[in-house]
């Protein structure tokens, strides 16, 4: 048999690479070998933030975070936190900006920086990369695992899978890492499905001739088998449906709960500041303004008539020509809309997974597995998923630096 490798790691995206990069730092005299399909490094990091790559938040707690308990993934991000990314970005030379949103960029704008940055430290670090090398299967064996794919097989005694869930499959995580997981004695949750993905409306819908048209608004979930859960931010309406940040980050929520509740249902309010009562009471007193000039300067001309419509009225109606049910019935069609959702753009358009391998199946201090001896996960094949904004990454960086540095010390 050949001499295996000290460590191989699944997957060179932004978890993998970090784990490949710590662990190489926390034990120079360890062979590491990352193993990439995908025919493009780092793909995903690339079309990140709008190829910008969102690199994290400035705030990152675990309740930005769905799936595994947010005592578990607390856990694991106190490991490596938003400030020692920002910290260990600027070693790597490349400097954050942190917009109003909270949101940190590096401040050439360009998810190729982040990405060069990551494969000079990974090359500092005396980190191999093969690629493409698709694996396709791994054993474990008494001393060491043995890794098939299409280059032949190649003998590590430490991995870590690191190869993503199924969001963007063209970027390399098409779910196969999810088999390699049971291979080895893990399970996945019940449920996986597409996150942070836009939400599909019927053809017929008015918003979809509102395509184009971004605003504030609210999205909340109704359901009778979990809690209310609500967003606030920008949407897109869009001729498929409804995209944009507040869209994506309900859309796993309302797909987690329609899953549980067929009953579950979407609303938008189109006007974030107020409630149906607030409104009612401001169409009171409107006397003879008509209800377009009422809504310029808070909601775009074109929604303002489509909402009009939806509720049956002119937009040049009266205040005074409103009678308590229609003046109710605007409040009600502007504040507390249901969307009829009937799907979402699936897995080429999701930005993350939701589900995987549940953290109880980790030690959190390591990330190794608690099946499989040898072995860590990190990244998007666990079952966590962040709202948007960088923290679906900061994931990855945490997750990454305590599978690489607790592999490297083995």
């Amino acid at each position: 048999m050949r001499e295996p490798v000290d460590l191989a790691v699944v997957g060179a995206g932004a978890a993998g690479l970090m784990a490949a990069i710590w662990a190489g730092r926390t034990n120079p005299q360890r062979t590491i070998l990352v193993l990439e399909g995908a025919r493009t490094l780092g793909a995903k990091i690339l079309v990140s933030g709008g190829g910008r790559c969102n690199v994290t938040h400035h705030r990152v707690e675990a309740s930005d975070f769905a799936g595994s308990s947010r005592h578990a993934i607390a856990k694991v991000l106190r490991h490596f936190e938003a400030p020692q990314t920002i910290a260990f970005f600027r070693e790597l030379g490349v400097e954050l900006k942190q917009e109003e949103t909270g949101k940190l960029f590096p401040t050439s704008n360009s998810a190729r920086t982040a990405l060069a940055a990551l494969l000079n430290a990974a090359q500092e670090a005396r980190v191999k990369i093969l690629q493409p090398w698709r694996v396709e299967a791994v054993q474990k064996e008494e001393e060491h695992f043995i890794i098939s794919g299409v280059g032949g097989q190649i003998y590590a005694r430490h991995v870590v899978l690191a190869t993503g869930g199924k969001s963007l499959p063209k970027t390399g995580s098409d779910g196969h890492g999810y088999a390699i997981a049971q291979g080895l004695g893990h399970t996945l949750t019940p449920r996986i499905f597409p996150g942070l993905v836009p939400l599909l409306l019927p053809q017929t819908h008015f918003i979809l001739a509102l395509s184009g048209l971004t605003v504030p608004a609210t999205l909340e979930v109704r359901s009778r088998a979990s809690k209310k859960v609500a967003f606030t931010d920008s949407m897109l309406c869009t001729h498929f449906g409804i995209s944009g940040p507040a869209a994506l980050d309900i859309s796993r929520y309302y797909l987690a709960a329609k899953l549980d509740d067929p009953e579950a249902a979407l609303f938008i309010n189109w006007w974030p500041e107020k409630n149906m009562e607030a409104l009612d009471a401001e169409l009171q007193g409107l006397r003879q303004t008509s209800l377009l000039a009422f809504f310029r300067g808070h909601l775009p001309e074109r929604l303002a008539r489509a909402l009009c419509e939806q509720a049956g009225l002119e937009a040049s109606t009266t205040g005074d020509q409103l009678t308590r049910e229609q003046r109710r019935n605007l409040a009600r069609t502007i504040t507390q809309m249901p969307l009829p959702i009937v799907g979402e753009r699936g897995y080429n358009f999701a930005e993350v997974t939701a589900g995987g391998v549940p953290l109880r199946e980790l030690y959190l201090n390591t990330m190794a597995s608690r099946c499989c001896p040898g072995l860590f996960l990190c990244g998007e094949i666990c079952d966590v998923d962040g709202r948007i904004g960088g923290f679906n990454f900061q994931w990855a960086w945490a997750s990454g630096y305590t599978a690489g540095v607790a592999a490297g010390k083995e």
